[in-house]
């Protein structure tokens, strides 16, 4: 195929301007050279900061660690501040010993008579499950109503106990009713009680009502709480303080990995020599920073990123600029995967771009020789090869005119949708936790990446099926139902994926209670992937059409420290 494919270069290259192509018209990248230069001098003063870190540090563990481990209230909110300030990497192992602790004492264990209040044993609620102990949604019930079988009125006056609640009913798993019956009643009432509470208690809600912590970005939660916590009358001043330097630390950090990142995407001309492709370097680097922000994953942002930013060119030469003919031929190159194939590509943007991925692969190679994980940029590349199957699969129903049912499409679109690849890419820059296992794993498509998977291709094709269909696009999922289903009403249709969403938030939780099948850092990536989509896919397409969501996490993320 390679050979006949050769021997067509030409006359396809001198009919391109024949071609007609189904161009997207993406508007270019917003932030010009913004980030394209790194401070040297944030360079010279990076390690007076780290230093400067480090002191801090030792001051916080030795006051949040040492002297309340028998206050349990005391404790649980300074574990929670430490993890909505975005400093829980620096204390997992003190945080699982405490949390461990605090599981052991009966405190949260089925239909406890304590006397806790509703804000404490939802929060004890919601840091266990959080971290894998698998806490009775039953020691609710003793804020039910035993005439009424409802909530007690009472509780209503209780808004930071009712924000808390609401916040614990994030982590329910399928068959908790209770749990169920309390995110109603809890939404309902923090909805009122924003007319009646203080500016700040108002901003929370409404910020908990939009995105609860479960689905939250930690730098961006960061980003809000710290303001949050300052104004707390009994807040740690160290952990403050050491939250805000180490904050800006990393920031300097990630911007330096930025500016590299940005000159290796100029040094490629994909603005001049792809036009047809979105240039979204910046949101993308943001997109890696949610799924691992910590210093010692430098490595692994810096190939993730990377490959996001090839699998989001490949994604617009199979949605929309690749004829069906190149395509097939483009598809047989990837799976063959040499250097001799880039001559038989039909057209100068695939030969381009074919030669761009092989080059990073072969970086991705290089560096886990270097490592001696060499066996791991296999499975990168395998990862690749469905992707590209999957996008061809996708081109195929396309020239067809196919709407398929919605277990073929699904089967196929989960594929297409980037979680799976990325959810393995993610995976090789993280040392030792992970092994030859864990990407077998991924391969057996368990439970929690294929809840992920549901999760996100819903969500994009609720937004996004309206701009593909102007420029003529596969079937979305609202299509194959419709076809399927007989169904003419989308809202039905999207209030539909939108229970299927839910439900999936459901599986992935019940993935994180012990014994888990992967370690917790593991099973944080594939989350963590799922919770940058809600984010971004929530009300529109944000990576596409770049608007407010995007820009404030930039800036939150790479442009604004935190006032020390």
């Amino acid at each position: 195929m390679a050979l006949e494919a050769g021997s067509t270069a030409q006359s396809q290259n001198s009919k391109a301007d024949q071609i007609v192509r189904r161009t997207a018209n993406y508007h270019p990248s917003i932030w010009g050279d913004q980030f394209m230069h790194y401070d040297s001098e944030d360079i010279i003063t990076y390690a007076h900061k780290q230093q400067e870190v480090e002191e801090l540090k030792l001051v916080v563990r030795r006051e949040v660690f040492k002297t309340s481990a028998d206050d349990f209230s005391t404790q649980m909110k300074l574990i929670d501040a430490i993890q909505r300030l975005g400093v829980a990497y620096h204390f997992e192992k003190e945080m699982e010993e405490a949390l461990a602790h605090i599981n052991a004492t009966n405190h949260f264990h089925d239909d406890d008579d304590g006397d806790g209040d509703l804000y404490n044993v939802s929060l004890g609620f919601r840091l266990l499950r959080q971290h894998g102990h698998n806490v009775s949604c039953r020691i609710f019930n003793k804020f039910k109503d035993i005439k009424n079988g409802g909530f007690k009125e009472s509780l209503i006056a209780d808004v930071l106990g009712m924000l808390s609640f609401y916040e614990a009913t994030h982590l329910r798993v399928h068959g908790e009713d209770i749990l169920e019956e309390a995110l109603v009643f809890t939404t309902k009432h923090l909805e009122s009680a924003t007319t009646h509470v203080s500016y700040q208690l108002a901003e929370q809600i409404l910020q908990a009502l939009e995105r609860p912590l479960r689905k939250g970005l930690e730098r961006l939660c960061a980003c809000r709480y710290m303001s949050t916590y300052q104004d707390e009358a009994l807040h740690n001043e160290a952990l403050l303080k050491f939250a805000k330097s180490d904050f800006n630390l990393v920031q300097s950090l990630h911007k330096q990995e930025l500016s590299e990142i940005i000159k290796w995407w100029k040094e490629l001309e994909f603005e001049k020599k792809l036009p047809f492709a979105r240039d979204r370097i910046v949101e993308l680097y943001f997109w890696v920073v949610g799924v691992y922000f910590e210093p010692q994953y430098l490595v692994g942002r810096k190939i993730l990123t990377k490959v996001m930013a090839l699998l989001s060119i490949m994604d617009d030469i199979y949605d929309a600029f690749g004829t069906f003919e190149e395509l097939e031929i483009f598809t047989e190159a990837i799976q063959r995967w040499h250097v001799n194939c880039m001559d038989g590509l039909p057209a100068d943007y695939m030969q381009i771009f074919y030669h761009a991925v092989l080059n990073v692969f072969n970086e991705i190679e290089e560096e886990m020789i270097k490592e001696g994980r060499a066996y791991r940029a296999n499975y990168a590349k395998e990862a690749w090869k469905t992707s590209a199957k999957a996008y061809f699969d996708e081109a195929k129903w396309f020239h067809e005119g196919c709407i398929p049912n919605m277990e073929e499409y699904m089967r196929v679109a989960t594929a297409s949708v980037g979680n799976t690849i990325l959810s393995t890419i993610s995976l090789l820059g993280m040392g030792d936790i992970v092994t030859k296992e864990s990407f077998e794993w991924l391969l057996t498509d368990p439970k929690i990446l294929r809840a992920s998977n549901i999760i996100i291709r819903l969500m994009d094709d609720i937004v996004s099926t309206k701009f593909e269909k102007e420029r003529g696009h596969v079937a979305s999922a609202i299509d194959c139902y419709m076809k399927q289903y007989r169904v003419s009403d989308e809202q039905e249709i999207i209030d539909v994926f939108n229970k299927q969403i839910v439900d999936s938030w459901k599986d992935m939780n019940e993935e994180f209670l012990r014994p888990t099948s992967m370690p917790m850092p593991i099973l944080v990536r594939i989350v963590n992937l799922t919770r940058v989509v809600d984010l971004l896919y929530k009300k529109d397409d944000g990576y596409t059409h770049v608007g407010k969501v995007m820009k404030d996490g930039v800036a939150c993320y790479f442009i604004d420290p935190a006032p020390i």
